[in-house]
C-alpha cells in the first residue's frame, strides 16, 4: 500500500491518510465570523478524502487579523458556525484542525483582490503590534512595539482562542509562527531588536512561542495534537535559518509540540526565495532527521507521486497541500485510484467512481 494512504496516530487522534488541507486565507468573513463559504470550502475537502482539514489562519484577537475579512475566534459568538463546520468535517471521516494566528505588523491590510495595501484610518485601519517598531516594507505603517502587558495579553488570547476552538469541536491545533506574522517576528533577529527578555538571544526570541505553546497545551490537555507552523528560514543573510529551526524543533518537542509544519519565508521584504517544485521539502527533511520530531512538508507539492516519494524517502511524515487542493478538492480520491487503492467514496458520489 502507498505510504500516502497509511494511517498515522498522533496522541489520541488517528488520521486515515497523510494528505492534509493547508490553512488557506479566504478573506471572506465579516467581523471574524465563518459562513457558508467556509462550510463549503472546508467541507468539500473532507468529502474529497483529506484526512485533516485546517481552517485558514484564525485570528485570536480583532487586531490580529491580516485584513478585516479574516476568520476569527476572539469572541464566543464565533463558535456557533465553526461548530457546524467541524461537525460536517467529522461526518465525512476527516479531522477538523484550526490554525490560530496573530498577524503582527502585517495586520491592518486590505484583501489581496482589493490591492493588499495597508489600511489607513479612514478605511478602518488599526494600529499594528510587533516586537519592534519596524515596518515590514516601505509604505506599511510602523508598528507599535509591544509592551510586556500586551505580550501577557497575547498569550492569554491564544489560550482563550484554544478554549473556544475546543468548544467548536476542533481536534487538532496549530500555532502560526511563520510567514512574517507576529510570532515569527519575535523569532527572527531581522524583525526583533528588543533588549528585554523577549529579544536578543535565541532563548529570548523563542520565549514568546514557548509561552504560547505551554498555554495552549494546558488548555487542550494531553490527548489532542499540537502543531507549529514555522518559517524554517528567512531567506536572507543573518536572519533566522534552518539550524535555528532544528534547535527550536528540539525544544518544542520537549514541551508538548507533536508536529512541525515546515514552511519558509515571509518575514522580510528583502528575501530571495528560490521558488520551484518541492523547494521547501529539504527543510522538513532536515528538521525531521536532526530533531527527531514529526514533520509536515509543504510548498508546490502537486502530484501524488511527489507526495509518495517524500514519504518513502523519509523527508516528512505527512503532506500539507494548499494550491493543489484549491485546484482539485478531491485530490486524495484521485491519488488513491492512481495507486490502485480502492478508497470508499461518499455514497452520494459512488455512481461516478467507476464510469
Amino acid at each position: 500500500m502507498a505510504l500516502l494512504f497509511e494511517p498515522i496516530t498522533i496522541r489520541d487522534i488517528t488520521l486515515k491518510n497523510r494528505l492534509v488541507v493547508s490553512p488557506m486565507c479566504q478573506y471572506s468573513s465579516v467581523d471574524g465570523f465563518a459562513n457558508d463559504w467556509h462550510l463549503v470550502h472546508l467541507g468539500s475537502r473532507a468529502v474529497g478524502g483529506a484526512s485533516l482539514v485546517f481552517t485558514e489562519a484564525t485570528a485570536v484577537s480583532a487586531e490580529g487579523r491580516i485584513t478585516r475579512d479574516d476568520l476569527g475566534i476572539w469572541k464566543e459568538e464565533h463558535i456557533f458556525f465553526l461548530k457546524k463546520i467541524t461537525d460536517f468535517i467529522k461526518q465525512n471521516d476527516a479531522v477538523p484542525g484550526i490554525q490560530l494566528a496573530h498577524a503582527g505588523r502585517k495586520a491592518s491590510h486590505v484583501s489581496p483582490w482589493k490591492g493588499s495595501h495597508s489600511l489607513n484610518q479612514n478605511e478602518g485601519g488599526w494600529k499594528t503590534l510587533a516586537p519592534s517598531p519596524i515596518a515590514y516594507k516601505e509604505g506599511d505603517h510602523v508598528p507599535k512595539q509591544m509592551s510586556k502587558e500586551e505580550i501577557k495579553q497575547l498569550i492569554k488570547d491564544f489560550g482563550s482562542a484554544a478554549k473556544r476552538a475546543l468548544e467548536a469541536g476542533f481536534l487538532i491545533f496549530e500555532i502560526h509562527a511563520a510567514h512574517g506574522y507576529l510570532i515569527n517576528e519575535f523569532l527572527s533577529p531581522v524583525s526583533n531588536k528588543r533588549t528585554d527578555e523577549y529579544g536578543g538571544s535565541f532563548e529570548n526570541r523563542t520565549r514568546l512561542l514557548m509561552q504560547i505553546v505551554l498555554e495552549m497545551r494546558h488548555v487542550i490537555g494531553d490527548s489532542l495534537p499540537l502543531f507549529v507552523r514555522i518559517s524554517a528560514t528567512d531567506w536572507v543573510e543573518n536572519g533566522w535559518d534552518e539550524n535555528d529551526s532544528v534547535a527550536l524543533a528540539k525544544i518544542l518537542k520537549n514541551n508538548g509540540v507533536d508536529v512541525i509544519d515546515c514552511s519558509t519565508g515571509g518575514n522580510t521584504h528583502e528575501q530571495i526565495v528560490p521558488v520551484a517544485p518541492l523547494y521547501q521539502v529539504p527543510f522538513s527533511e532536515k528538521i525531521k532527521k536532526e530533531s527527531d520530531i514529526l514533520t509536515a512538508a509543504v510548498g508546490l507539492i502537486t502530484t501524488a507521486n511527489e507526495a509518495e516519494d517524500i514519504l518513502n524517502e523519509k523527508k516528512a511524515d505527512m503532506i500539507i497541500m494548499a494550491r493543489q487542493f484549491l485546484r482539485e478538492p478531491y485530490f486524495p480520491l484521485h491519488a488513491a485510484k492512481q495507486f490502485g487503492i480502492d478508497l470508499p467514496w461518499p455514497v452520494q458520489y459512488e455512481r461516478a467512481k467507476k464510469f
